[in-house]
């Protein structure tokens, strides 16, 4: 069964910093693009950042680019988002998905960047 499960969001104030997690399971990401989409309250989805297959491609929406990475680890089969001087602007539910001949997208995890 595929899935994907997201973690490490959270509580963050200004300027503050954050890894967020995507575990897969049901299948191999080294296959698959990733992606990380986000979406703040009363906002629509945005995507954020994205990484191709074998992990030497990346992109990044404007609002984000030198403050957020993308990685992968085929090994242990994950994708990563690390945030760096996060704003109130990046306060959002962020989601992994991946894409071959289907998508998929995890559930979620919530980051809220206040003081």
């Amino acid at each position: 069964q595929v899935q994907l499960v997201e973690s490490g969001g959270g509580l963050v104030q200004p300027g503050g910093s954050l890894r967020l997690s995507c575990a897969a399971s049901g299948f191999n990401i080294s296959t698959h693009s990733m992606t990380w989409r986000r979406q703040a309250p009363g906002k629509g989805r945005e995507a954020v950042a994205y990484i191709n297959e074998i992990g030497d491609h990346t992109t990044y929406t404007t609002s984000v680019k030198g403050r957020f990475t993308i990685s992968k680890d085929n090994v242990k089969n994950t994708l990563y988002l690390q945030m760096n001087n996060l704003t109130s602007e990046d306060t959002a539910v962020y989601v992994c998905g991946a894409k071959k001949s289907e998508s998929y997208w995890g559930q979620g995890t919530e980051v809220t960047v206040s003081s």
